[in-house]
């Protein structure tokens, strides 16, 4: 038979986790605009002017969303054959420019998405969607959360005491740290970086979105000595 081997005062680390899981009640999509033009000012132009009008019809199709400017750029094109000069080294030959800019909506108005989101299909292109939880959502889910995790160590510590051969009356927390990881909603892209944006007299289908849900995770690692 096995000698027993003393436990009292033993410092032992016991980690633990919890979550919970809620169905995604907000979404980001990001929409673009770009054109191509010989002359900067043109192409230039017609971006800013397709990004007005569709960042008009998202204010109409859902006043409580958020609209975000996002990256603006502006790229030369050169032909792809270039000409050899006389000296013999090549002379890149610019041939346009390319004009882009992108907007971010972000709405809990997830019902009515679909016809938000065509709508504005009609000038700018979609480039993805997120979804996930609102940030006052995930503070109502946060005492859940922090709660699983507790009775979860609660639950290891007695196991690991009865292991040992003793109480889990005997054992001392000495400290306890959470360590809180959130897993974001996961992208959907929906759209092509280079797709043209549609025509105005081209009306855009309703897509379908299926928003998913989300699980939000939080790590517990306590010391437990025994007595």
């Amino acid at each position: 038979m096995a000698a027993q081997v003393a436990t009292t005062g033993t410092l032992v680390s016991i980690s633990a986790a919890g979550e919970v899981r809620a169905a995604n009640n907000e979404v980001r999509a990001v929409f673009f605009i770009e054109e191509q033009d010989k002359d900067k000012a043109v192409a230039a132009s017609r971006v800013n002017r397709k990004m007005k009008l569709g960042v008009d019809i998202l204010k109409k199709e859902d006043p409580q969303a958020t609209l975000s400017s996002r990256n603006y750029t502006t790229y030369p094109i050169y032909a792809e054959e270039q000409p050899q000069n006389g000296r013999g080294d090549a002379k890149r030959l610019l041939t346009g420019w390319r004009v882009g800019q992108y907007l971010e909506m972000k709405t809990e108005n997830l019902q009515k998405l679909p016809i938000t989101v065509a709508a504005a299909q009609n000038i700018l292109a979609l480039n993805g969607v997120t979804f996930g939880l609102s940030e006052a959502l995930s503070k109502r889910l946060d005492a859940a959360r922090i709660t699983d995790a507790y009775q979860n160590l609660m639950t290891r510590v007695r196991v690991i005491a009865e292991a040992m051969g003793r109480n889990a009356a005997d054992a001392v927390m000495e400290n306890i740290d959470f360590d809180g990881s959130d897993n974001p909603g996961r992208p959907y892209m929906a759209a092509s970086m280079m797709e043209k944006s549609a025509r105005m007299d081209k009306q855009v289908a309703e897509a379908s979105f299926e928003p998913g849900e989300s699980t939000l995770a939080v790590c517990v690692v306590a010391h437990v000595r025994f007595k």
